[in-house]
């Protein structure tokens, strides 16, 4: 590429370039929005002229931004204002803290949401927070609480704001717990089928529009905090197009965007799926757009049908009959528009019966050059993946096992979770592969929990799934959540790599990610992070280059209060006059679990693994079920 004088050029620091020629350089330059040079101090600082910007790294470690290769940011940006997070929170005591906390200050009718990207395994006492335990710190203010995928706890108050009642019938796949007089005692369970959990926290009073685009705009900043500076948005259910896109429509008019978003549409018609998309493509062509937002396809949800739901607290579900037709009709179409696609399949029965459908299609239909590729994938088999790979598709991996591997090993056992996913298998069999983490209801969305577990292998309770030939070098996952992600969106030209001609989409690390300690991997935070040569967030010794945002609105806003993303170093139950029950029948105060999940699971004896049908068998009977 043609050289000009650069605007901007970062020195003095250890750069991972990810690229073939100079994979580690001291310097880069940048100008228009793209790296124009890379190489050592000396050369590059040549370049400088009296205008270009020059930034001492001092020794700091840069990587290329962060792709999430699935993340629900425009959904997760309209309510992250509203949301607590429990995300990287160390205690059940510290969390019914700031529960306490924020209820006192929510005012009426909204509600106090805890909506995912936390495990009870994350906690030191190793349990849930029991239904008493909320009602005690919010009697009167609404909460809810979505553990997952698998259940949700809801207070009194917020039961009556939902209209649960004893005689609300249990819906199709979902199950309302009651008590021996058939009152509802709050918890909500997919029975595998999330859609309860969904639609009663669809029943919450939303923000107004300009609450929504502020809390859009700090969720961008949180995400950019983290390192991310792009993802691909897998849409979700109850997010319609193009209602529910004017937010950030309108923040990609404004200019004010931080994270480059390639976006999929999701179905959201149970039964009319191929006229959604039919509809859709008579609005919006695939990778129309620009570098900043980006049509990106169809999925993750193609048909209603074809969704495995990755409840490991409940046994595989079947795919209905239909699921073939229903899907093949969908995926026809897509491929006769050339429409990209991706799909959530979390079972390799599920992956196989879709493979069928693809095969088939193909044969009349090619799919060529399309980029298609599953989501998830947490047991695929081998002969599956060589299909995978015959029709020209990719996988886009999760850390969805870091929050629920607990239960995937109960159920399915050690020996199979070693290879849940298979992702060095993938890798050599030449699959392309994404990083990403499917936040913010399933999982978290901080990036760095996920490069952990690619790295470890482990939970975020600290249990070991995978033997070493399932876990990746730092340098090997940093490539998926970079490179790898940008492929899922063909956007390799452009991004996953620092070199010359690419977007100038960068971080530096608070420590070093090639360096420090595995544990202290889920720590990183960025100090400085650019999104097209441009600083869009700056901490500690370059703060002086911060452009803060507006203050977060609304004022009550949990995120106002505490902050996105927690440290288990924090401790809120310290401020708090929390009424939290400290024993119970079983186990006192839990001094019964040791703190070592394996013996906790029976992993680390060579007696048969004990089977449950109650998943909380296994710990104490206070459990919040």
């Amino acid at each position: 590429m043609k050289l000009t004088s650069p605007e901007t050029i970062l020195f003095n620091g250890k750069i991972t370039t990810l690229d073939a020629q100079q994979p580690e350089v001291t310097a880069l330059a940048i100008a228009a929005g793209k790296i124009i040079a890379i190489g050592s101090d000396l050369d590059i600082q040549a370049l400088a002229t009296e205008l270009t910007l020059a930034i001492d790294l001092q020794g700091k470690r840069v990587v290329p931004g962060l792709n999430d290769s699935h993340l629900h940011l425009i959904r997760g940006g309209l309510n992250y204002n509203m949301e607590l997070r429990w995300e990287g929170v160390g205690s059940v005591a510290d969390a019914l803290a700031m529960l306490q906390l924020q209820a006192a200050r929510t005012p009426a009718p909204q509600w106090v949401r805890v909506v995912g990207g936390w495990s009870e395994f994350q906690f030191k006492e190793r349990r849930m927070p029991t239904l008493a335990e909320i009602n005690a710190v919010s009697p009167d203010t609404p909460v809810f609480i979505l553990h997952l995928y698998d259940r949700a706890l809801l207070n009194g108050a917020a039961l009556r704001a939902a209209g649960i009642t004893k005689d609300t019938p249990d819906p199709v796949g979902g199950k309302i717990q009651r008590d021996t007089n058939g009152n509802p005692t709050g918890m909500l369970i997919a029975e595998p089928n999330a859609m309860i959990l969904y639609s009663t926290l669809a029943k919450g009073p939303k923000l107004p529009l300009s609450d929504q685009i502020n809390s859009t705009r700090h969720f961008m900043r949180e995400l950019n905090r983290l390192g991310v500076t792009s993802c691909i948005d897998a849409g979700g259910g109850f997010q319609n197009y193009p209602e529910d896109y004017q937010v950030i429509e309108k923040l990609h008019d404004d200019g004010q965007m931080t994270v480059r978003i390639a976006y999929n549409l999701f179905t959201q018609n149970m039964g009319n799926e191929l006229a959604d998309f039919q509809k859709w493509a008579g609005i919006v062509k695939p990778y129309s757009g620009d570098g900043y937002f980006r049509q990106n396809g169809a999925g993750e949800m193609l048909a209603f049908s074809a969704a495995d739901f990755e409840d490991f607290l409940q046994p595989r579900p079947d795919m209905a009959a239909r699921m073939e037709k229903d899907l093949g009709d969908v995926v026809r179409f897509l491929v006769e528009n050339r429409w990209p696609f991706r799909l959530h399949a979390t079972y390799d029965e599920t992956i196989g019966r879709a493979l069928d459908v693809f095969e088939s299609i193909n044969q009349d239909t090619r799919f060529d050059d399309l980029r298609w590729f599953f989501d998830h994938a947490e047991t695929v088999s081998e002969k599956n993946m060589a299909r995978i790979k015959k029709l020209g598709g990719g996988i886009a991996v999760q850390h969805r096992m870091a929050f629920q591997g607990e239960y995937f090993v109960d159920r399915y056992g050690k020996k199979a979770a070693e290879q849940s996913p298979p992702i060095r298998k993938m890798l050599e069999m030449g699959i392309p592969v994404g990083g990403g983490t499917d936040a913010t209801r399933v999982a978290s969305f901080n990036p760095w929990v996920s490069l952990y577990w690619l790295v470890t292998g482990k939970t975020v309770g600290g249990l070991s799934l995978y033997s070493e030939n399932n876990c990746l070098e730092r340098e090997e996952a940093l490539r998926l959540w970079t490179a790898g992600s940008a492929y899922k969106s063909n956007e390799e030209t452009v991004k996953g790599t620092l070199s010359p001609g690419m977007y100038a989409d960068l971080v530096v690390t608070s420590s070093d990610f090639m360096t420090v300690p595995d544990a202290a991997i889920k720590a990183l935070t960025s100090v400085l992070t650019m999104v097209n040569g441009k600083i869009v967030y700056a901490a500690d010794a370059f703060s002086q280059f911060d452009a803060p945002l507006p203050p977060i609105s609304p004022d009550w806003s949990p995120v106002h209060h505490f902050g996105g993303y927690q440290s288990p170093e924090t401790h809120y139950a310290l401020h708090a006059n929390a009424c939290i029950a400290s024993s119970c029948a079983v186990h006192g105060n839990h001094k019964g679990h040791d703190g070592k999940l394996s013996r906790w699971l029976g992993l680390d004896s060579t007696e048969k693994q004990p089977q449950f049908e109650n998943p909380w068998a296994m710990g104490c009977g206070c459990f919040a079920y």
